[in-house]
């Protein structure tokens, strides 16, 4: 039987997106200004906003005048998801002309890129995610998000876009997945699409999709795999040397062949250092998990149900439980 996760739909009727005026929307980021502007998606540009009633929000401000249609799609279908690990939709506005604006609730903590690549946090080791235990449950809160649009969303989603950006962090540090811009729904997670052209992020994008222009939900649990790559080792998804310096490495190159080789522990983000006893089997399992999940063809992968079980596991290890790992294989076990 299917279980039925923790923070998916309930039955009660869910809070309507709101319709907001481009004044309101215009006020509550004093004109758009630029000192508000907090980052670009694939959809345009992002505004962080204080509406009048004092709730903080992000704005997205797209940037599109002849997709009217796929605008109202997205718009619908944003609309019915809701859990605790995707960032909510709040509201729109389109009255705006051309425009056409989302507003989604406002994660303070950011995005995970930032807390693991922003210059302060490799210089000083200065952020709050330093720890195994709550880099794994980060990795937890993503997989359960992406897991929904997977299985439970109605219709189902395939995100297209994974990626340690897209991963934001709340006021008490839970993850949610954002950015649907590229998503597309499908009546099968399992059954293979054939875009027009592969869309994605480069040292993300699934290279079967990329390759073949056939994308399945297990492209999504490739650019997890890099995520989870890269909580790992704190190296970006293409990086150059220390330095700076070199050709630039994909980080599946860099470490699929060392984890497999038992070298997990020599790639390990030295900021957080090395795990302790409880936490290295823990740390193991993510790496195994992270190695499977970036195979080069879908069919490999697992899916993001296993990973989940995965990472529920880790997370327990970590938290000083016993329990045991395949190193070979990935280990799943049904609740």
């Amino acid at each position: 039987m299917r279980r039925q996760r923790s923070g998916t739909s309930s039955k009660h009727a869910e809070p309507r997106a709101e319709e907001f005026t481009l004044s309101e929307l215009a006020a509550a980021t004093d004109g758009f200004a630029a000192e508000n502007k907090i980052g670009a998606g694939s959809y345009g540009i992002v505004y962080r906003g204080k509406l009048a009633d004092g709730r903080e929000v992000a704005i997205k401000r797209g940037e599109t005048s002849k997709k009217a249609k796929k605008y109202q799609e997205k718009l619908s279908f944003l609309s019915r998801l809701h859990h605790k690990h995707l960032v909510r939709l709040v509201g729109y506005c389109d009255d705006g002309g051309d425009e056409k604006l989302l507003v989604y609730e406002y994660m303070k903590n950011g995005a995970l890129y930032d807390h693991l690549h922003d210059r302060n946090n490799v210089e000083n080791s200065s952020s709050l995610i330093n720890s195994w235990k709550i880099r794994i449950r980060i990795a937890l809160d993503a997989a359960r998000g992406i897991e929904y649009l997977h299985n439970y969303a109605v219709p189902p989603i395939i995100h297209r876009d994974i990626k340690s950006s897209n991963i934001l962090l709340d006021g008490n540090w839970v993850a949610r997945v954002s950015d649907f811009g590229l998503s597309l729904l499908g009546p099968d997670p399992e059954r293979e699409y054939r875009p027009t052209k592969a869309a994605g992020t480069v040292g993300y994008i699934d290279p079967e999709y990329y390759s073949l222009n056939v994308l399945t939900a297990k492209s999504d649990v490739y650019g997890l795999g890099v995520v989870l790559l890269e909580l790992l080792t704190g190296k970006r998804a293409i990086f150059k040397g220390d330095d700076g310096e070199g050709t630039p490495t994909s980080i599946v190159e860099y470490a699929v062949a060392r984890i497999a080789g038992g070298e997990l522990w020599g790639i390990l983000d030295r900021r957080v250092g090395q795990p302790d006893v409880n936490e290295s089997e823990a740390v193991e399992l993510v790496g195994y998990t992270a190695m499977h999940c970036v195979r080069p063809e879908g069919k490999d992968r697992p899916t993001m149900a296993d990973i989940v079980v995965n990472l529920e596991r880790a997370l327990v290890l970590c938290e000083g439980s016993h329990g045991s790992i395949s190193s070979g294989t990935i280990s799943i076990v049904s609740e």
